[in-house]
């Protein structure tokens, strides 16, 4: 009976230690595969590794990227995983600076055919200064990547995540369900080229919100094949705003504008589209629809931008049927897209030009196909 006592304190010592390693089995630090956070270290390997390790995992996992500044090159997360992952980012992921290292890659980032990942915290810093000074010097460049695409991926989502300096387009959400992204910062330059926030496509049931937008192009662009997209307390610019756009097989929505649409024949539509409560100071535009003079089976129907403030915005609200960018190669037809159902209620704030200046306006059920 005396060794009763120091049985059962090592008895609950090993239960604890138990606990504790069935508790961390599911985590997975990137430093014990050996990356490093100096920058100079390329750690793509030991991520893949870390990723290989949680995916097969049975039970949900975490992998966690500490404090420091981890250099990434091109990398492909790919699915389908076991469970659920979590992508905890205390520190930076960061691009190479050649622009050249990552040529023609579909995104420096890439999550293919995942379920159920979310993507926390962090700091993902593109490099794209040499890029964008290669785009506007009019030498022959790479297309450009993206910081972060999700291809064919389901129940993601990504939360407090800054993305700063993309070489193209910070996030990418692309034939994708139920997919919300919250408290994310897009940032780069004004003159960046092409730098848009958030691109959406040929996805259904996406929720954006509380994101801060301050980006070279598009806050927000939503392609073809859009269904069900909710956005709300957006802060958007210095960019080109929110953009709907049908052209050439891409469709976008870009916060502040609708544009482009009707480039092709045959195009997937857009519809059940929601901005809220939101917020765009010193843009280029808006709200903007714009579509090609030219025939189209494309359509926007019920789109709803509600509670918006537009402070020092050029073109605060603009429709543009006869769109043709830098007037080359118009096609001088008439746009065969049908916008219907189009709803701008409590749109207020100031233009950037005098005469334009606006208060308190209100459009209700506009059809303009």
């Amino acid at each position: 009976m005396a060794n009763f006592p120091f049985f059962s304190i090592h008895f609950c010592l090993l239960l604890i230690t138990l606990f504790f390693q069935a508790s961390s089995a599911g985590n997975y630090n990137v430093i014990s595969f050996g990356a490093k956070g100096d920058e100079r270290t390329d750690s793509t390997v030991s991520f893949l590794k870390a990723w290989a390790s949680a995916c097969t995992s049975p039970k949900p996992s975490t992998i966690y990227v500490p404090k420091g500044r981890f250099l990434i090159k091109g990398i492909v997360f790919k699915g389908p995983c076991k469970n659920q992952i979590t992508f905890q980012i205390d520190g930076t992921v960061v691009a190479p600076s050649d622009y050249r290292a990552l040529g023609n890659s579909d995104s420096w980032i890439l999550f293919s055919k995942v379920n159920k990942v979310s993507v926390v915290g962090g700091t993902l810093d593109g490099k794209g200064a040499s890029y964008w000074a290669c785009k506007t010097s009019g030498k022959n460049c790479p297309v450009g990547v993206p910081s972060m695409t999700f291809n064919w991926a389901n129940n993601i989502v990504i939360s407090g995540l800054t993305s700063i300096n993309s070489r193209q387009t910070h996030l990418v959400i692309n034939g994708c369900n139920n997919v919300v992204v919250r408290n994310v910062k897009a940032i780069a330059p004004d003159q960046s080229p092409n730098t848009d926030g958030i691109h959406v496509q040929t996805s259904k049931g996406v929720t954006i919100i509380g994101c801060t937008l301050q980006t070279g192009d598009d806050c927000v662009s939503i392609g073809p094949g859009t269904y069900n997209l909710f956005m709300t307390n957006l802060k958007c610019g210095p960019g080109h705003g929110v953009r709907l756009t049908l052209k050439a097989n891409e469709l976008k929505l870009e916060i502040h504008s609708i544009g482009s649409l009707g480039k092709e024949l045959k195009e997937d539509g857009v519809q059940n589209i929601s901005l809220k409560n939101s917020v765009f100071s010193g843009s280029d535009n808006g709200i903007r629809i714009k579509s090609w003079a030219r025939p189209s089976k494309g359509f926007v129907r019920n789109i709803v931008f509600d509670n918006i403030v537009m402070d020092n915005v050029e073109n605060p609200i603009v429709i543009d049927q006869n769109y043709c960018p830098d007037n080359k190669g118009c096609p001088r037809q008439n746009s065969g897209i049908r916008i219907s159902k189009v709803t701008y209620r409590n749109i207020r704030g100031t233009s950037a030009t005098p005469e334009a200046e606006c208060s308190w306006i209100q459009y209700w059920n506009i059809d303009a196909s």
